[in-house]
């Protein structure tokens, strides 16, 4: 039997932008009093976890719900740019909905098979779904390889969760992963497998 170490990796609570409807990349939105309650209750769903370590993207939404998740457990949370939502480039800060040039370029994109989607770039300065797996999958590697048999806390955005999870098998389309969804994965360093999933509007792989 591996020695997989577990990771959770959560989105962040909900911010004003996320209200608004607005594409927030690499934009620094702090969470709203809903993301910051939302973060509270799942610290209470997660309290008899026994975490050993805690990463988050450097934005501070993801890096507040992580300190508040681990508020009682005194776990300091180590941020770092690989964990960042896709960056959006001219579009950050838009209205996505109301959009109508990036509403096309979203249609266009899924109707690509799923192998044009990974490599794709929506608009030529946004991340591909590529990009954004080349930066996160061998960050939890190294996180994995470090840290067999524990449970590490991965704070993050949806993008990043929802992209992730379809690099595993999952077909998820947007909007499907809420505020403070996780997903549970273990991991040898190498294969990744998802053993639960919490506020992510899907069947698992299989």
């Amino acid at each position: 039997m591996k020695n997989y170490c577990t990771l959770y990796i959560v989105r962040h609570g909900e911010t004003e932008w996320n209200v608004q409807g607005r594409l927030q990349g690499h934009h620094d939105i702090p969470l709203n009093k809903t993301g910051q309650k939302q973060a509270e209750e799942l610290g209470k769903i997660l309290d008899k976890v026994k975490f050993a370590k805690s990463f988050s993207s450097d934005l501070l939404r993801a890096k507040e719900t992580a300190e508040i998740i681990l508020l009682k457990k005194k776990i300091a949370v180590e941020t770092t740019k690989l964990l960042r939502e896709r960056f959006f480039g001219k579009f950050e800060g838009r209205l996505w909905r109301e959009d109508k040039e990036y509403q096309k370029l979203l249609k266009d994109f899924e109707n690509l098979s799923k192998e044009e989607k990974k490599v794709r770039k929506p608009y030529p300065d946004m991340e591909s779904d590529e990009d954004l797996m080349n930066r996160l999958i061998p960050f939890l590697r190294e996180v994995a390889v470090a840290y067999p048999g524990k449970n590490v806390l991965i704070a993050t955005h949806g993008g990043v969760v929802r992209i992730f999870l379809n690099h595993l098998g999952c077909d998820l389309k947007y909007g499907s992963v809420g505020n403070t969804a996780y997903a549970k994965v273990l991991s040898d360093g190498v294969d990744f497998i998802v053993k639960e999933t919490f506020g992510v509007l899907k069947k698992l792989p299989g």
